[in-house]
């Protein structure tokens, strides 16, 4: 049997003038991503095959931020959800199958739920089918009358507007999402009139139309009603991110991740944790960061798009786009900056900061110490109160310093210069730029100066 096709139209042409912002709605970070990414990231993994963003206020804008494959169409004025969907007809008018219509500023719908929504709508063999939602409030939401000889079916769906009082009682609400067959909405989508009180074409009308040439319209009733929110304040954007929070909490500790204070952590759900980690409370893990087996991070650990090893035990610092091996320590109070890379077995102590900066396996860096643009060999002992001046008002330079180095505390390494294999600096040394200190080596003073051979 031919595998019948999936198509979606997204519908991201609102204004959002309640988010007060200078950025569109639909373009607004919710987890990392912007709200629309997530919802096309979740039409990617049912299926869909080919997906247009219907846009209207800063189109441009927001067209400059989709995947290529993406197609767009515009609603030039705000005409209602059926005029929007009308608009993308014109790219859709040779397709077949079925299409999913769904709202660019609700991104909480996970892809199951949707895969159910496609399952059932075919399965019963609807010619449309409403994803819905039981809410304790549901003030604001489209209500979902169902047919009296078969409670399976809907009737039709009422606006709050225009709803009598019976009908605002009804807790049964329209999710904003469907799955539509794509000749049955074409056939039914022009009759759709304005006539209510916002003078809109509304998509909702779809329904009684199609219930009108005794089609079938289902009803996909979500388990969740958290699923429905659509993000059009600042406090549904908070509650949003509370919700993919929550559930990802949920995901890492059933998958073998000890969380000990829920209420205190904060994870993007793109992040991986490997089995036996802890996380402590006030650790906030963003981007697209992976951390291995066994780590232990926090109390107060911020981590961005950062990779690292197992075994790793950090303490409160903040570490972003680094990458880190087996079992590196890092902290308290540290910042591991853009472009670190820490092998395995180093130990980065209290106060240290790295910036572009690789440090080989076996490295100690006690405390109050800063490494910028250095490469720092195996085994090498970087003194409290060390600084590689990597700047010099212009441009950055590089340090590189051999293995099995010992750097004195207090030492000032003026870039670009080259300490050699086993050399050592004396405590508050000076090394101009420019210079080299040969292997196994002692150098000291201000500027530093080669006094003798290391033992």
């Amino acid at each position: 049997m031919k595998k019948q096709s999936l198509t979606a139209i997204i519908l991201a042409a609102g204004e959002g003038t309640r988010m007060k912002s200078g950025t569109p709605k639909v373009l607004q970070q919710l987890g990392g991503r912007s709200i629309l990414d997530r919802v096309l990231a979740t039409t990617k993994v049912v299926g869909v095959t080919e997906r247009v963003v219907v846009l209207g206020h800063r189109a441009e804008e927001v067209k400059k931020t989709l995947p290529k494959d993406v197609k767009t169409v515009l609603q030039p004025k705000p005409q209602g959800t059926g005029h929007a969907v009308q608009m993308a007809q014109k790219v859709l008018t040779k397709k077949t199958g079925d299409v999913l219509v769904l709202c660019g500023d609700a991104p909480l719908i996970r892809p199951q739920t949707l895969k159910r929504v496609v399952g059932d709508h075919r399965r019963m063999k609807a010619k449309a089918t409403v994803l819905t939602a039981q809410v304790a409030e549901p003030h604001g939401y489209g209500r979902i009358i169902r047919e009296r000889n078969d409670a399976r079916l809907i009737s039709r769906i009422v606006e709050e507007r225009d709803a009598t009082p019976a009908e605002r009682s009804v807790r049964e609400v329209n999710s904003g999402a469907y799955c539509f067959t794509l000749r049955a909405l074409w056939q039914v989508l022009g009759k759709v009139k304005n006539q209510n009180k916002k003078n809109e074409y509304y998509l909702t009308d779809v329904v009684a139309l199609l219930r009108k040439e005794q089609s079938i319209v289902a009803a996909c009733n979500m388990p969740e009603a958290s699923e429905i929110l659509g993000v059009n304040t600042r406090r549904d954007l908070a509650q949003a991110a509370w919700v993919l929070n929550q559930r990802k909490l949920v995901e890492l500790m059933n998958s073998g991740v000890t969380i000990w204070d829920p209420h205190q952590t904060w994870i993007d759900p793109e992040v991986r944790i490997g089995q036996d980690t802890e996380i402590y409370p006030g650790t906030r893990i963003l981007g697209k960061t992976v951390i291995g087996k066994n780590c232990r991070l926090g109390p107060d650990v911020f981590m961005d798009g950062t990779r690292i090893g197992s075994d790793v035990c950090i303490r409160y610092s903040v570490i972003e786009h680094a990458r880190l091996g087996d079992q590196v320590k890092v902290g308290p109070y540290s910042h591991l900056r853009s472009g670190t890379r820490v092998e395995a077995n180093v130990y980065i102590g209290n106060f240290a900061e790295t910036n572009r900066s690789w440090l080989k396996s076996g490295v100690k860096v006690g405390h109050v110490s800063y490494l910028g643009d250095a490469v720092v060999g195996k085994l090498t002992n970087i003194g409290a109160g060390t600084i590689t001046a990597n700047y010099d008002g212009i441009n950055k330079h590089p340090t590189q310093i051999g293995e099995r180095a010992f750097i004195g505390s207090g030492t000032v390494l003026i870039a670009p210069c080259k300490i050699g294999r086993k050399a050592l600096t004396g405590a508050g040394a000076v090394v101009k730029p420019g210079t080299r200190i040969p292997p196994e080596t002692v150098a000291v003073g201000v500027p530093a100066r080669i006094i003798k051979k290391r033992k």
